[in-house]
Formats: C-alpha cells, sequence, structure tokens
C-alpha cells in the first residue's frame, strides 16, 4: 500500500477526475425516503458539476423535489464522493453557456424529443480516499471550501 497522499495532492487528483471523468453516480432520495442511485454524464464547469436527465424522470423529480444529491465519481480503489445543493434549470430555460458547453463535451440533451432539464449542484463536501490509509484525511472541502489550495494552483484562482 502507498503512503496517502497529501492533502494538496488529493485536492489535484480529484479536480483532475471532474476535469477528465464523464460519468457519475447520482444518489436521490422521493418523496417517501426511498433512496435512488443513476449513472449520469456530468461537465465541471466553473467549480459545479452539471447533469441532465429527463424532467419527468424519477432522478429528475428527486432533484427538483430535495435540492439535496450525492454523486460517486471514479473506482472504488480512488473514489470521489461530493455533497451537492442543487439549481434545476427546466427545458428551454438551461442558460446557453451551460447548455453549450454540455453539448461540446458530451451530447446535446436539448435536442432530445422528451424534454431534459439540466441540474446544477454546486459541491458542499467533498471527501476523496484510495485505500485505508486515506480515509482519516478524507474531507477536502466543507461548507463548499477547499481546505488547502491544490498543488500548482495559483493563489488568486482559489475557490
Amino acid at each position: 500500500m502507498e503512503a496517502p497522499r497529501p492533502l494538496n495532492r488529493r485536492i489535484a487528483d480529484t479536480i483532475r477526475h471532474l476535469e477528465e471523468d464523464t460519468d457519475a453516480w447520482v444518489a436521490t432520495v422521493d418523496e417517501n425516503g426511498n433512496p435512488r442511485i443513476t449513472p449520469l454524464s456530468f461537465l465541471w464547469f466553473i467549480e459545479r458539476i452539471i447533469v441532465t436527465t429527463p424532467q419527468e424522470s424519477p432522478t429528475g423529480r428527486n432533484l427538483v423535489r430535495n435540492k439535496q444529491v450525492r454523486l460517486a465519481f471514479g473506482a472504488t480503489r480512488d473514489v470521489v464522493m461530493m455533497d451537492g445543493t442543487v439549481t434545476c434549470y427546466r427545458a428551454g430555460a438551461v442558460p446557453s453557456e451551460i447548455g453549450d458547453t454540455f453539448a461540446e463535451k458530451l451530447w446535446d440533451a436539448r435536442r432530445e424529443r422528451e424534454p431534459f432539464g439540466f441540474y446544477e449542484i454546486r459541491p458542499q463536501r467533498i471527501q476523496a480516499w484510495r485505500e485505508v490509509n486515506e480515509i482519516p484525511g478524507r474531507t477536502l472541502m466543507r461548507g463548499g471550501s477547499w481546505l488547502s489550495q491544490p498543488a500548482g494552483w495559483p493563489a488568486d484562482e482559489r475557490s
């Protein structure tokens, strides 16, 4: 087992996942408290996650109703977990910058016959670990703020 990565290296690795990966597991809860987990493509866009799904799907309805979500990225031995708050854009109301950027990276959900909503997720807590020895320092973001500046990130770019 490798030694645990320092905090700033874990943050940099996490940002790399968010910039380069395309799919995440999105966990929501319905009106009866029943959990649901759905794989969705995502875009890391200005320190936010953007996902899209049919507005009337169970996941779309849950995102509108609860405004809370948990996402999982990566493999089980290199996992990133994110808790976030949701802003919803109904079909036809998504800001063009979000829709255009999502379409450039992934696909244009605005062209689907079924109305797709776009869901902007602002991270509130992010955790990441590879092995059991990284679990004690797994929290990288709390209250929407990174706990350290990532390696190689200029000070004026820290969110």
